[in-house]
């Protein structure tokens, strides 16, 4: 039977590390977690879990991720990140695939936000291709956008059940992330060379909360619909005014 690699990002993730090992316990034959800096619980408890643990300076997601594909045991990888866990019908999907593995599979994500589950706003099914074979398959992008690169025509298969991601313990944890990652799109976005107008810079953040809140049916969640909605607005306004920040910026050093 093949034999499966679960492969775990983390840092600082002491509130979730135990809940994702557990959870891939009796599904994956090997469980390595890729640490890139962690100053609190993380190792102690991965490993008292009965998980390796790979220590690596932080090189971003994709390369990071592709680390640890790379020093796993087996080819087939199962990549988490550590806020993650397999549901209970997720992890019988995967049992029952594994005697004939092979390729590349994708599977649901259910987010869990200040405590509840969000099924609208954009946020579900949210399918995410996390089962693969690392010898037909990699991890590329630079910043915050990673993506699993493949050869074009390979079939990719759904399994039923939901890879459940616990993201947001707090409103005030929403918005610290977006600061975060709002400073790694804007920089991506420089990078790139791409122009944010007035009018995008204007336009785009209202037009993403109509979005989330109306067509996506944000309002079905509740108060927390429209925090996600308000929030993925304003995520949207500060990473462009980051990037229009930058170009000022490198315009008064030239």
């Amino acid at each position: 039977m093949p034999k499966i690699s679960a492969v775990i990002i983390a840092r600082n993730e002491e509130n979730h590390i135990e809940r994702c090992i557990k959870s891939l316990q009796g599904v994956a034959d090997e469980i390595l977690v890729v640490d890139t800096g962690s100053v609190d619980r993380t190792i102690g408890l991965a490993m008292s879990l009965g998980a390796e643990v790979l220590a690596i300076e932080w090189q971003g997601y994709a390369r990071s991720k592709n680390i640890g594909n790379e020093r796993a045991s087996y080819d087939h990888i199962l990549s988490l990140d550590a806020d993650e866990a397999l549901s209970p019908e997720l992890r019988e999907a995967i049992l029952a695939e594994k005697p004939r593995l092979g390729g590349l599979y994708r599977f649901n994500r259910l987010t869990n936000y200040c405590g509840q589950w969000i099924r609208h706003c954009g946020w579900y099914p949210d399918p995410k291709l996390r089962l693969f074979d690392r010898r037909i398959a990699r991890w590329e992008g630079e910043f915050v956008h990673e993506s699993l690169q493949y050869e074009r025509g390979l079939e990719v298969k759904q399994l039923p059940g939901d890879l459940l991601h616990y993201s947001f313990e707090s409103l005030n944890d929403h918005l610290r992330r977006v600061n975060h990652y709002s400073d790694l799109a804007a920089r991506e976005i420089l990078e790139q060379g791409r122009h944010i107008s007035a009018g995008k810079l204007w336009l785009s953040p209202p037009l993403k909360f109509f979005k989330s809140y109306i067509l996506k049916q944000g309002w079905r969640d509740g108060f927390y619909g429209l925090c996600i909605s308000a929030i993925s607005a304003f995520d949207v306004f500060i990473r462009y005014a980051k990037v229009r920040e930058g170009v000022i910026g490198m315009k008064d050093e030239g």
